[in-house]
């Protein structure tokens, strides 16, 4: 989730029949040495790239999503003609699954699969995903500026911080954190909650100086606080170096969200033998762990993290407590649309 800004996702089962071209490709496995992804952008190292197609002779064309709505409605209309790996996010695999958009996986053909934690992989998404990398969605803050101490979401509402905040965007990382402060359950279906998240959520933007990527701008010192992905932070910290003053806030009650961005390939996608070759490329533990030092998030691969430089397994953006005390993005269904609702009000300002 590198750099990314994340909007509201549309309703997922929207499309009720597949045409019979979306199977093709699927029963012959290959039909060439390419192989299509669609992917966050700046999530992937050039290098491990290259390094597969000098390895394997399969030429990979990535394109990139804006958001996870981008790979929804893909997988929803039908990809396999066009893709043969799309990212998408463990919110909506359920549906994806159900909606029979994906291809079930044949592990046997990616062996070093099995170097995944499966605590990070149920048993239901081991069928149809291959986990990629994982992200803590935490508050950091500059302990030198930041005019508070911050130890809970309430805080990020407090007059202090107006014009010091930054944010990750997206209903579905915003509106949680907003249900988590008023006692609610993150992913709570109930539109009565949903709007009182929404005028939480109000206070929230105000203090918001931008939303998107910013750890640049906590580098620069524009915002001294903000909500964020644990990459970012390990970027941003090290931007710093030894002039680091950036801490992980030490939430004591507060859960945080733990997302994972996953690998699955489209019904009737054209090069299965690519895709696979790919899914087990990326899982080898090497690999992996030679990826991570441009992409510094958190990894599922127990064996790749091993393999990582002890400046990635030792960093401070993954040094905190309440790694136990987590909350997942669930399949929300219908109430897809309430989120939506709510979003658009927040970021155009009706009703104000």
């Amino acid at each position: 989730m590198k750099t990314k800004l994340l909007a509201v996702v549309l309703v997922l089962v929207m499309v009720f029949a597949l045409t019979a071209c979306g199977d093709s490709g699927s029963e012959s496995g290959n039909a060439g040495s390419e192989l299509n992804i669609f992917m966050w952008g700046d999530y992937i190292s050039d290098e491990t790239i290259t390094d597969f197609e000098n390895e394997t002779g399969i030429d990979v064309n990535l394109s990139y999503m804006n958001d996870n709505a981008d790979s929804v409605n893909k997988l929803t209309a039908g990809a396999g003609g066009e893709y043969d790996l799309i990212m998408t996010c463990d919110a909506y695999m359920e549906s994806l699954i159900n909606g029979g958009y994906l291809e079930e996986l044949d592990l046997s053909k990616i062996p070093n699969a099995e170097n995944i934690n499966k605590a990070y992989w149920t048993e239901q998404n081991q069928k149809y995903c291959i986990p990629y990398l994982m992200n803590y969605i935490y508050v950091v803050y500059d302990t030198e500026r930041c005019p508070i101490d911050i130890t809970c979401y309430n805080d990020l509402i407090r007059p202090e911080l107006k014009g010091q905040l930054g944010s990750i965007d997206g209903a579905r990382n915003l509106f949680p954190i907003a249900l988590i402060a008023l006692g609610y359950d993150p992913n709570s279906t109930e539109e009565s909650e949903i709007a009182e998240a929404y005028e939480w959520l109000k206070k929230y933007n105000d203090n918001v100086v931008a939303y998107g990527s910013t750890e640049t701008n906590i580098v620069n010192g524009t915002i001294s606080v903000m909500l964020t992905y644990d990459g970012n932070t390990a970027e941003a910290m090290a931007s710093m170096g030894d002039n680091n003053t950036l801490t992980v806030a030490p939430f004591t009650e507060d859960p945080v969200q733990l997302g994972f961005d996953l690998y699955v390939i489209p019904k009737g996608a054209t090069h299965m033998d690519n895709a696979y070759a790919f899914l087990n490329y990326i899982t080898d533990p090497e690999v992996m762990a030679k990826n991570l030092v441009e992409n510094p998030y958190s990894c599922p691969n127990d064996a790749a993290v091993a393999a990582a430089s002890e400046e990635y397994r030792n960093g401070p953006a993954f040094d905190f407590d309440y790694k136990e005390n987590v909350f997942f993005q669930e399949d929300v269904g219908d109430a897809i649309k309430t989120y939506d609702k709510y979003y658009q009000k927040l970021k155009v300002g009706i009703g104000e």
